[in-house]
C-alpha cells in the first residue's frame, strides 16, 4: 500500500466514559499496537464478580496482527487485565523497570511469568515496534516510572499522555519532561490523547511532598501506634511514610498481601529506601512501646477482606485496635468505593481510634493533572486534533471545554467512546466506524460474560445442590433477632440428613457467637464467615461442594 493510502486507526476498548479498564489499540495498515491493558473493580450491583476487564474479541480475532502491548505505568487500571490477555495471545510486553517488576509478580500468580516476553523501555530511548516508531516521555504520577508515549507513523504523530501531573519537586526528583512535549509540538502533533481525570478541578494539583509535611505533624502528635493505609502501588507515598517513621524513630511493620508484595518489589528494584533495621514483623509489634510503632497497611478503599477493614471490625488476627491508636487513610476513595470507606472510618472511630483522612486533613493529593496543567500540555504539544481520554463522561466534557478555551476549534475535538474507530488519514481525524467494546467479567480466575458465571453456578447446583442460610440481625447493633433458617435445594446426603442439618444449625450458632465475641457485626463479614466455615464443614462431612449462600438480613 502506498504511503498516501496508509491510515492509522485508534480504537479505545476501555477507559472512555469510565474510570478504569484502560486499553487503546493503534491499527496502522492492519498491524496492531496495544497501549495498556487495565481492569476496573465491579460496582455493587454486579454480584459475584471480582473484576471487570475489556472485551478482547477485537484483538482475539486479529491475534496474529498484534505487535506488542505497551504499558504506560503499573497501576491496576492500566495493567490488571494483562494476565488475561496473555492467556489468549503470546506477544511482547513493553514497560519501564518498575512497571515490569510489578507485572512480573502478577504474571507469576497466574502461572505465566516463564512464557512472557517482557521488554524494558527507558524514557528518551525510542523503540521500533512493527511499523510504529514509539518515543517515551517521563511523566510524574502517583507511581514511579510512568511514561507518556508518542507514536509516529507516516500519517502523523499521536501523543498519548498516560496518567500524569506536573509536580515541580517530586519525591524521586524526576519531573514530567515538558521539554520533550515541547519538542514534539514543534515537530508537529497530529492528535493528542490526554488524561481527563481532574479536568473539572481548577488550578494545579498539590505536590506530593505536601503530604509528607502533614504526616510529620501527625507523627509528632500521635500518642500511640500509627496505622497508615494507602494504595499499595503508591511508592512515593510509602516512601514518605517511611521517612516520617524514621524521623520519629518508629519501627515499621507492613501488613496486607498487596502492600507486602509491592514494598518488597520496590525495595529490590531500588525505588523504595527502607532501612532493614526499621522493619519488624507484625507478630513483634507488641514487643515495642506503642509510640515506637508504625503499621503500613493495605485497605484504603474499604475492601471487605483487607487488613484495615478487618482491624476496623476487630477481625484481624494480629492487630487489635487500642484507644491511643491513630489511623491515617492516605488515599481518596475511588468512585464507587465511598460508602465502603465511610463504613470503615465509622467502625474505626467506634473502636476508639483517632482517624485522619482527606476530609479532615491534607493526607492525600491526586496523581492527576488539574486544569492549569492540562492547559500546559495542550499549549506545549499544539495538537491539530484532540481527544480527551481516561475519565467518566463529565471529565471528558470539561476537558473538551478546556481545549476550546485554549483556542482549539470544536470541530477538531473528538468526543470518542469505547468502541469508536478513529481514523487518521489525509490530514484529517474522524470517527469512521464503531465496533463492539463491552466488558468481560472475571470471577476468581475465570473470564467470561455474566451468562458464563451463571452457567457455572447452574452446573454446581445441578451436581451438588445448594444450602441457603438466612440470618435476621438487628439493624442497630447487628445481633441476631431470630434463629437462622436453613434451606436446601437438590442437596443429597446418604447419611442422616436431619442430623446433618442439626449440625449445620449448631455450627451457624457457633459462628454467630464467635463473631459477636469479637465485635463482628458487619453483614458482609458475617456472610463471609458463615460461607467459608460451612463450606469446609460440608466438604469434610459429605465430600460434596454445594453452592452455599449466606444471607444476613438487617431488620
Amino acid at each position: 500500500m502506498a504511503e498516501t493510502e496508509s491510515r492509522l486507526r485508534i480504537i479505545p476498548l476501555g477507559g472512555l466514559g469510565e474510570i478504569g479498564k484502560n486499553m487503546m489499540v493503534f491499527d496502522f495498515d492492519g498491524r496492531l499496537l496495544v497501549i495498556d491493558a487495565g481492569l476496573a473493580f465491579p460496582r455493587d450491583e454486579v454480584l459475584g464478580i471480582d473484576l471487570m476487564i475489556p472485551d478482547f474479541t477485537f484483538l482475539r480475532e486479529r491475534a496474529d496482527a498484534v505487535e506488542a502491548v505497551l504499558l504506560t505505568h503499573g497501576h491496576e487500571d492500566h495493567v490488571g487485565a494483562l494476565p488475561f490477555l496473555l492467556r489468549e495471545m503470546n506477544v511482547p510486553v513493553y514497560g519501564t523497570k518498575l512497571t515490569l517488576g510489578l507485572v512480573r509478580n502478577k504474571l507469576e500468580e497466574h502461572g505465566l511469568a516463564g512464557a512472557a516476553d517482557l521488554r524494558e523501555i527507558e524514557p528518551g530511548k525510542p523503540e521500533e515496534i512493527g511499523p510504529f516508531h514509539c518515543e517515551f516521555i517521563h511523566v510524574t504520577h502517583s507511581i514511579p516510572d510512568g511514561v507518556a508515549v508518542a507514536v509516529k507513523t507516516p500519517v502523523g504523530t499521536v501523543v498519548h499522555s498516560g496518567d500524569f501531573k506536573l509536580d515541580p519537586n517530586p519525591i524521586d526528583r524526576k519531573r514530567t519532561d515538558l521539554g520533550k512535549f515541547g519538542e514534539l509540538g514543534i515537530q508537529g502533533v497530529t492528535l493528542l490523547l490526554s488524561d481527563s481525570t481532574n479536568a473539572e478541578v481548577g488550578g494545579v494539583t498539590a505536590p506530593e511532598k505536601s503530604v509528607g509535611k502533614t504526616l510529620d505533624e501527625i507523627f509528632t502528635l500521635a500518642p500511640g501506634r500509627i496505622i497508615v493505609a494507602s494504595f499499595a502501588s503508591h511508592i512515593h507515598r510509602i516512601q514518605q511514610i517511611v521517612n516520617a517513621a524514621r524521623r520519629h524513630r518508629r519501627r515499621l511493620a507492613v501488613v496486607g498481601r498487596s502492600m507486602v508484595r509491592n514494598v518488597q518489589i520496590a525495595r529490590e528494584l531500588g525505588y523504595l529506601d527502607v532501612p532493614e533495621e526499621m522493619l519488624i514483623s507484625l507478630g513483634d509489634i507488641d514487643n515495642f512501646k506503642p509510640r515506637k510503632v508504625v503499621i503500613l497497611s493495605s485497605g484504603s478503599q474499604g475492601e471487605p477482606l483487607s487488613a484495615l477493614t478487618r482491624m476496623a471490625y476487630n477481625d484481624h488476627k494480629k492487630v487489635k485496635l487500642q484507644a491511643d491508636d491513630t489511623v491515617v487513610i492516605s488515599a481518596r476513595p475511588v468512585p464507587g468505593n465511598e460508602l465502603s470507606v465511610h463504613q470503615v472510618i465509622n467502625r474505626l472511630f467506634k473502636a476508639g481510634a483517632n482517624v485522619i483522612y482527606e476530609a479532615v486533613a491534607p493526607v492525600h493529593v491526586s496523581g492527576h493533572a488539574a486544569r492549569e496543567e492540562l492547559k500546559m500540555l495542550i499549549n506545549l504539544t499544539q495538537p491539530e486534533f484532540f481527544i480527551p481520554i481516561h475519565g467518566e463522561y463529565r471529565h471528558l466534557h470539561f476537558h473538551k471545554e478546556l481545549a476550546e478555551e485554549m483556542g482549539m476549534d470544536s470541530r477538531r475535538i473528538i468526543m470518542a467512546a469505547n468502541g469508536d474507530v478513529i481514523e487518521l488519514s489525509g490530514g484529517k481525524v474522524k470517527i469512521v466506524d464503531t465496533i463492539e467494546a463491552g466488558i468481560a467479567y472475571v470471577d476468581g480466575l475465570t473470564v467470561g460474560d455474566i451468562h458464563d458465571v451463571t452457567l457455572r453456578d447452574r452446573k454446581k447446583l445441578s451436581r451438588d445442590g445448594s444450602i441457603i442460610v438466612v440470618l435476621p440481625v438487628s439493624e442497630q447493633d447487628g445481633s441476631p433477632v431470630a434463629k437462622p433458617e436453613i434451606f436446601t435445594k437438590g442437596f443429597v446426603y446418604m447419611g442422616s440428613r436431619k442430623e446433618l442439618m442439626r449440625e449445620v444449625s449448631r455450627m451457624v450458632d457457633d459462628i454467630i457467637g464467635d463473631s459477636a465475641s469479637h465485635g463482628i457485626t458487619d453483614p458482609g463479614l458475617l456472610q463471609e464467615h458463615i460461607h467459608d466455615r460451612l463450606a469446609r464443614f460440608i466438604y469434610r462431612k459429605t465430600k460434596k461442594r454445594p453452592l452455599i449462600i449466606a444471607v444476613v438480613v438487617e431488620v
